[in-house]
């Protein structure tokens, strides 16, 4: 079959079933692909009005009803003609569409007021305060709505005037010629930056920016089992926007100190605990500093081994999106060789070595005058 007979659904990738806006959304795709303004292959143009032509049978629920029981015949010479097949510009408008996301001639596409700016806090809390989560006021400077115009940036009593460049469009267009007709380029107004109106009498106390600058105090819930380097996003709590522009987000950026005997990783913590040589062999009972409660009492049995450890359940840090469950607290044994010695623990430690069969170099001090 000739390329000019493919079924019209074929020509555009979508099944018979689809629907309007599956249909609509193929053209878009492929007319960006194959506009002669864009494609360098050869047979660009060709494609693309082989493109158009089936889009504005498809488009059309008449005409796509008609295709669909008799086939080509059912539209014969109402695909035809011109590139835009005969639909004048409803095929510009959508082609257009395709490549500026809007339709040529339709409503104006007014600009919203600009978004204010996000700002960021840097909040400075223990180590507690992370574990545990706490609630912080904070002090930061901001630009609010202006209280004297209420934020549309006109003097009291006046208003914001059509502008007189884009008439309220917000946009202007400028057109050049192609090789299928007129394509329209459109811009933000200059003037009034794309919001359509101008104001011609500003506030007076912010100069027509409808904000001002102040300082802004305000409450922040600090989760707890946050960690150094969590944000914690606010919504509308930044600088509100230009002439009544919605607000931007508050970022409270944590930074935790650090614990004079634990330390973190994760939703676990770790203690070392130091153990004397007799503490390892023999035993013991340790305190355990744990976060939010009194020191607990962690039995070291006779033998430990260095880098021996005992975990603690459900003492350590809260998961932050599932607050009912605990990460654990290790204990690890830490036995430290001392590096001084009196006479006496020498004496001791060398009787110890001699029972156990240990060699150690000297000897105690009789030996060494011959008097052992």
């Amino acid at each position: 079959m000739a390329a000019a007979e493919r079924d019209y659904y074929e020509v555009l990738g979508v099944e018979r079933g689809a629907s309007d806006a599956d249909i609509k959304r193929a053209f878009r795709k492929l007319a960006q692909q194959w506009h002669p303004d864009v494609s360098k292959e050869p047979e660009a143009d060709a494609r693309f009005k082989e493109i158009n032509e089936a889009y504005q049978v498809l488009s059309d629920p008449q005409r796509r009803q008609q295709y669909d029981l008799f086939g080509r015949a059912g539209v014969s010479g109402a695909a035809g003609g011109d590139p835009f097949g005969g639909a004048g510009f409803g095929g510009f408008s959508d082609i257009f569409d395709a490549f500026f996301g809007g339709a040529m001639g339709g409503q104006a596409r007014r600009a919203r007021p600009q978004t204010g700016s996000d700002l960021r806090y840097d909040l400075r809390i223990t180590f507690e305060e992370a574990v545990l989560g706490c609630d912080k006021e904070i002090e930061f400077p901001v630009l609010g709505r202006c209280d004297t115009c209420g934020g549309s940036g006109a003097k009291p009593g006046t208003t914001a005037s059509t502008c007189s460049q884009c008439n309220g469009r917000g946009e202007v267009r400028s057109i050049r010629q192609t090789m299928l007709g007129q394509m329209v380029n459109v811009q933000p107004c200059p003037r009034c930056h794309g919001e359509g109106r101008t104001i011609d009498s500003p506030c007076e106390t912010c100069r027509g920016e409808g904000r001002t600058q102040r300082t802004r105090t305000l409450r922040v819930s600090i989760p707890a089992g946050i960690d150094e380097g969590h944000q914690v996003r606010l919504s509308n709590e930044g600088e509100v926007g230009p002439r009544g522009g919605a607000p931007g987000s508050l970022y409270v950026a944590v930074h935790v100190a650090d614990h004079p005997s634990l330390t973190r990783e994760g939703t676990e913590l770790f203690y070392e605990a130091e153990l004397s040589i007799a503490q390892a062999a023999l035993g013991t009972k340790l305190k355990v500093p744990v976060v939010g409660g009194d020191p607990i009492d962690v039995d070291i049995r006779p033998g430990t081994q260095p880098g021996t450890e005992i975990r603690l359940r459900g003492k350590g840090v809260p998961h932050l999106r599932r607050q009912n469950q605990r990460g654990d607290l290790h204990v690890i044994a830490n036995v430290v060789v001392p590096t001084k010695l009196t006479k006496r623990q020498r004496e001791l430690l060398e009787a110890f070595a001699k029972e156990s069969g240990d060699s150690v170099p000297g000897g105690g001090l009789r030996e060494k005058l011959g008097l052992g």
